[in-house]
């Protein structure tokens, strides 16, 4: 594992075990070992069709959280994945529950509505656990050709439930997706000067979005990918000027970054050092004074 230690990574660093699915992995259980012991602050991402190994797993090298996928009711699970698997994810919770954080990630797509995400908020509500909200798009590594959710022509707002308000952080995010859909927020991405992915064949993206890779970890050092001077130039130049995606990983950042900073400064004051930057079609608004106006 000399990849944790680069200079880049300290023992704040969270790093998230995802895939595809992390459990399938071969080595699943030496790497999780090598973590539990080495840098505990890990968590695991799941989408529970293997569920008992996520459960020995998980009860045996203990990850920090446990995220598990769940995009709505066990009808809308079969339809959206091709197999019946929810009352897996359902066994996981039951039986983690009391020994780990869990989150739900929702995932709001064409293959699913706004009913889904209700219902999944629900259950994270009936079980006494956090929830995450994401909203399809289009990564460039998983080569997925489907339009994004689509919101003209329907009353997107009104139609968000309104039990996504007993959730934490979501609400924001779910509804600011309009706006920028539509071409009308533009938000600097700060995220990708301090978050990264590594994918299985050890490229490392500028983000989850993009098809540019910053190098290869079986090529370079991850300190070289990541703080090299070309590296630097490209993460300042895409922080700069992109705004295509709205991915949580990402955008999520930028969205408490500039909500935090309006509640000091005003918001002229922000775009002197920050740049210009706008909630919705209204480039004067706040983000509080466009979540008052939308939320009435």
């Amino acid at each position: 594992m000399s990849l944790m230690s680069s200079r880049c990574i300290d023992k704040h660093t969270t790093v998230g075990l995802e895939g595809g699915e992390f459990v399938l992995h071969p080595q699943a259980a030496q790497i999780m070992e090598w973590f539990q012991k080495n840098h505990p602050n890990y968590t695991l991402l799941s989408n529970c069709l293997s569920y008992q190994k996520v459960i020995d797993l998980t009860r045996r090298y203990k990850p920090k959280h446990l995220y598990l996928s769940l995009d709505g009711d066990k009808e809308t699970y079969k339809n959206m994945r091709g197999v019946d698997g929810y009352d897996r994810v359902i066994k996981v919770i039951e039986t983690l529950k009391d020994e780990i954080p869990i989150s739900l990630m929702f995932c709001l797509s064409p293959f699913n509505s706004l009913k889904d995400m209700e219902y999944t908020i629900n259950i994270a509500k009936q079980y006494k656990i956090d929830i995450r909200i994401g909203i399809y798009g289009t990564m460039d590594y998983f080569d997925t050709k489907t339009s994004m959710l689509q919101t003209e022509g329907i009353d997107y707002i009104a139609q968000i439930p309104k039990n996504i308000h007993d959730t934490q952080e979501n609400y924001d995010f779910v509804a600011l997706y309009d706006q920028w859909s539509k071409g009308n927020l533009r938000l600097r991405c700060h995220s990708i000067t301090n978050s990264l992915v590594i994918h299985a064949d050890g490229n490392v993206p500028i983000c989850q979005n993009l098809g540019l890779t910053l190098g290869n970890i079986k090529e370079q050092s991850l300190d070289e990918i990541f703080n090299s001077a070309q590296s630097v130039k490209i993460q300042k130049q895409y922080s700069k000027q992109c705004n295509a995606c709205w991915i949580n990983f990402h955008r999520k950042y930028d969205i408490i970054l500039l909500r935090n900073l309006e509640r000091i400064f005003p918001k002229k004051l922000i775009e002197t050092v920050y740049g210009k930057y706008s909630w919705c079609e209204d480039k004067s608004l706040t983000y509080k004074k466009y979540l008052k106006r939308v939320t009435k």
